[in-house]
């Protein structure tokens, strides 16, 4: 379902993202239900947004389904409207819908993963960035990104990071490059916030956190970044990902071998004691 205008010939027409897409059905939906709650409960967007501490304006955007809503909205509309956490439901699908289209159908998967392996060559995986490192790396985006979509994209990949603490755990494998950690994406702030989370993140006790050194020779990961899961019904399956096209992997022999090639990483990069004093190394060399 897509938010629509009318024209000036009086057709409708769909309301469209900056890529050209339709705006989310997500987006939408709580619009309505959003509408219906305020006039149950006999308020204006007006009355509604002074309520939340949020602009005529805004209220009125969301409930158009063209601005998703933020967790902080969610909880104080939830909260006023006496909604009973229908609207708390929803906000996952409206901040998996703030992720880039290619990216959406494995953000629903990767929700409920029982298990979660990785290996990033480039960058910091973004389970793991931080806001300043997430909101550097879509800045850097060709061609650009409004400073609004940036907001959107940041704050979703932040959401996702629920999964490293959700209940019931998930076991969570991560193998990032030397060369990604050095790499200075954002300033030095930026960087020494990135080191600090890295080492925050590998103290869970259902996180690994594994440093790839820097080294000549070939190895499997030279060949680019994959994920390894398990779903929550058992079944494994791959995921790879370059310059914003995104496919799961579902037959099992590629996804079998992207097992070996992880378990191969495994063994070649440093141990989760050894990945920690890299990385507190490179935090005091700023």
């Amino acid at each position: 379902m897509s938010t629509v205008r009318e024209t000036r010939s009086g057709r409708t027409a769909k309301a469209k993202d900056e890529g050209g897409g339709d705006l989310p059905g997500a987006w939408s939906a709580y619009g309505r239900l959003l509408q219906h709650l305020r006039k149950r409960a006999g308020l204006n967007q007006q009355q509604l947004g002074e309520a939340i501490d949020y602009s005529l304006e805004q209220v009125a955007s969301v409930e158009q389904g063209r601005r998703p809503a933020k967790a902080a909205f969610t909880r104080a509309a939830d909260r006023v409207l006496e909604a009973g956490g229908v609207l708390e439901v929803l906000q996952d699908e409206v901040d998996r819908a703030k992720l880039p289209r290619f990216f959406r159908n494995f953000a629903v998967i990767e929700a409920e993963v029982v298990s979660r392996f990785s290996y990033d060559p480039l960058l910091v995986p973004g389970l793991l960035q931080t806001e300043g490192y997430a909101r550097a790396v879509f800045a850097g985006h060709c061609p650009p990104l409004s400073e609004e979509i940036i907001d959107q994209h940041a704050e979703a990949r932040l959401s996702r990071q629920k999964l490293l603490t959700r209940v019931p755990l998930a076991e969570l494998s991560f193998i990032v490059s030397e060369e990604a950690l050095r790499n200075p994406v954002g300033d030095a702030e930026v960087m020494r916030g990135q080191w600090q989370r890295l080492l925050e993140v590998g103290a869970l006790r259902n996180v690994e956190v594994q440093v790839m050194p820097a080294a000549p020779g070939f190895h499997s990961g030279l060949n680019g970044p994959f994920v390894v899961l398990e779903t929550s019904e058992h079944h494994h399956l791959g995921y790879i990902e370059s310059q914003e096209v995104g496919c799961v992997v579902r037959d099992p022999a590629e996804v079998s071998a992207f097992g070996l090639r992880y378990g191969k990483l495994r063994s070649q990069a440093l141990n989760g004691v050894e990945s920690a004093r890299l990385i507190e190394g490179l935090a005091g060399e700023t």
